[in-house]
């Protein structure tokens, strides 16, 4: 038998998804210690524990890489443990990081995932199509970054639902027939402009 001669009491998992339940089997940690994964997809009853280690689920809200200028004093941390031993260890070490520290549910952890992949991931995505778009039509990108800046700031301070403008808001089909036709050569494209100008239409639109 291989016993772990580590110090240490907290041991974290910050891999893939799908290469969290593979690790958990195989690494040897102290008896007692407390394994953390960073997955906001996972529930902890799904993933298979190692020796007697206490187990937690973790997300942080900030995708990290390595350049990234992070302050986590500002990044909320969700905490989500077996046992109240393991939650008020995780606790103190989550308070000193950040200032915001909250307990969360498996379900919750899954709601909150889907939500922030919309909001960072899905959002993302829409400013590459929309450099691209710039980019082929031989047009600066720069000059979009004031509005995206401003978008980013009115969500904050008027809501997402009151910030919203454009011509899928005003019902105005005869400009969506014209941004189609533009995209008519980019039928992957034109298809995610339907989708969302229609879901936009159906949320606010009162013509």
């Amino acid at each position: 038998m291989i016993f772990s001669t580590s110090p240490s009491s907290v041991f974290i998992l910050a891999v893939s998804d799908d290469a969290i339940r593979t690790i958990a089997q195989e690494i040897i940690i102290p008896e007692d210690s407390i394994l953390v994964h960073t997955s906001g997809s996972q529930p902890n009853y799904r993933i298979a524990i190692c020796g007697n280690a206490k187990f937690s689920g973790t997300l942080s809200l900030a995708n990290i890489y390595k350049k990234s200028k992070i302050d986590f004093k500002n990044v909320p941390l969700f905490i989500e443990t077996h046992t109240h031993e393991a939650e008020k260890i995780l606790m103190q070490l989550a308070k000193g990081i950040s200032n915001e520290v909250k307990k969360i549910a498996s379900t919750e952890r899954k709601a909150l995932h889907v939500a922030a992949v919309f909001a960072s991931n899905f959002t993302n995505h829409m400013l590459t199509i929309s450099r691209e778009i710039m980019r082929e039509n031989s047009l600066d990108y720069d000059w979009l970054k004031p509005l995206i800046t401003e978008t980013s700031q009115k969500s904050f301070y008027l809501g997402p639902e009151d910030a919203q403008t454009g011509p899928a808001k005003r019902g105005d089909l005869d400009i969506l027939d014209t941004h189609l036709e533009f995209l008519k050569d980019q039928a992957a494209i034109a298809e995610i402009y339907k989708v969302i100008s229609q879901h936009i239409i159906d949320t606010h639109y009162q013509g």
